[in-house]
């Protein structure tokens, strides 16, 4: 699959290069609608030849998948536009709305195949298989295994969720053309035309797998959470530079592959010159720019660190809050010491999947911080997180 794509695309591997993958998306969309062009030719031949409805319908399925490389071609051309004035983040996400075109495109072919189906079953229809025919349903398949082997390898190398539809659309034709097949040889041997029933199975399975792909191309419109190996690389690269305590409130925004911005609060310490630990983080804000195409914002949090008194009670607190639940972390930690009672301030990272209220929680970490000293009142905010970054909060 890659030798193909290979000769297409220059510098295929450099996965990062925007320009790269529109034009490996625009090529897979190209070979799409061509190979579509002629399953569809040489499936009507055959229909018409054999008489048989369902041959002729699924060359229509054929012909309508070239609609769909034709979408999906359009979709990555209009991804390549730049950002402009209504839309500063650039047009990356096209691609995200394409693969949930040829989602619902899916779903519109099941349902329609369901419907002939069951006029099948109702009233089947006499048809005449040749050898020809049979030919070509075998042709078909291979090219159509070729296909979603194609689609997915490149929807996996780069990353696109528009082409892993389009794979899991070649993947259902194949089971199309195969029922179609198998209906077909049973007829041939039994006289009992089977060709209904198989279509009402695998149309049922193609609607469900559209759904299925309508969620998964609706959630990076909605605002899905970053991969884990890409947080866990953001805080290990963060926290190796020098200067750098921790790190919390990691957002990672992705406005389409190549068009990944992000913000972090990164904590420093208190006594370290200003511009000192400003130049650390300009420096790491240009290194993601250049080594992960990240367009990283970081806000300076400064952290006392030479007040014993503090950094005691910060220690017993984070146990404390460690004793509710695991999961959650402090960080942003300061204190107002005074005569008749002390403000104990911090936030508080929670996982979504934490089955408890905001306001129990901060009722559980109020009381666990007055049994420290009576004295002691907490002021939190409650950050929901994902769990992955709550593990990184900063603690210590």
């Amino acid at each position: 699959m890659d030798r193909v794509m290979h000769f297409f695309v220059k510098d295929y591997n450099n996965i990062n290069s925007a320009a790269v993958r529109a034009k490996s998306g625009k090529t897979a969309g190209i070979i799409g609608i061509i190979s579509n062009l002629l399953l569809f030719a040489i499936k009507l031949i055959a229909g018409l030849l054999s008489m048989s409805v369902a041959m002729i319908a699924d060359a229509v399925n054929n012909l309508s998948d070239s609609a769909s490389s034709i979408v999906l071609l359009i979709g990555f051309k209009l991804s390549e536009k730049p950002a402009d004035g209504k839309h500063p983040f650039g047009h990356a996400r096209i691609e995200y709305v394409t693969g949930m075109i040829v989602s619902f495109i899916i779903i519109v072919l099941g349902i329609q195949l369901v419907i002939s189906s069951g006029q099948d079953i109702l009233a089947p229809r006499e048809t005449e298989y040749g050898v020809l025919t049979f030919v070509i349903l075998g042709v078909s398949i291979v090219i159509k295994v070729w296909q979603a082997l194609f689609y997915r390898s490149v929807g996996r190398h780069i990353r696109s969720e528009a082409i892993f539809a389009t794979s899991f659309d070649s993947r259902n034709d194949v089971l199309v053309t195969s029922a179609i097949l198998i209906g077909a040889v049973i007829t041939q041997l039994t006289g009992f035309n089977l060709d209904g029933y198989l279509g009402l199975a695998v149309a049922i399975f193609i609607v469900i797998s559209g759904i299925m792909l309508v969620i998964d191309t609706t959630n990076p419109l909605l605002g899905s959470p970053p991969d884990d190996e890409l947080v866990t690389e953001i805080h290990k690269k963060i926290l190796s530079y020098d200067g750098v305590l921790g790190m919390h409130d990691l957002t990672v925004h992705n406005y389409g592959e190549g068009r990944t911005f992000a913000s972090v609060h990164c904590e420093v310490p208190a006594e370290e010159d200003i511009l000192t630990s400003h130049d650390v983080i300009d420096n790491i804000e240009r290194d993601f720019k250049r080594d992960l195409n990240i367009n990283l914002v970081i806000h300076l949090d400064p952290i006392v660190t030479n007040d014993e008194r503090t950094n005691a009670l910060k220690e017993n607190v984070v146990e404390e809050v460690r004793g509710i639940d695991e999961r959650l972390s402090i960080h942003d930690f300061r204190v107002v010491w005074g005569r008749s009672h002390t403000n104990v301030i911090f936030d508080v990272a929670v996982p979504f999947d934490l089955d408890k209220s905001d306001a129990e929680i901060e009722a559980e970490i109020t009381e666990a911080v007055h049994k420290i000293n009576e004295t002691y009142f907490a002021v939190m905010i409650i950050d929901r997180t994902d769990s992955n970054e709550t593990a990184y909060g900063t603690v210590n």
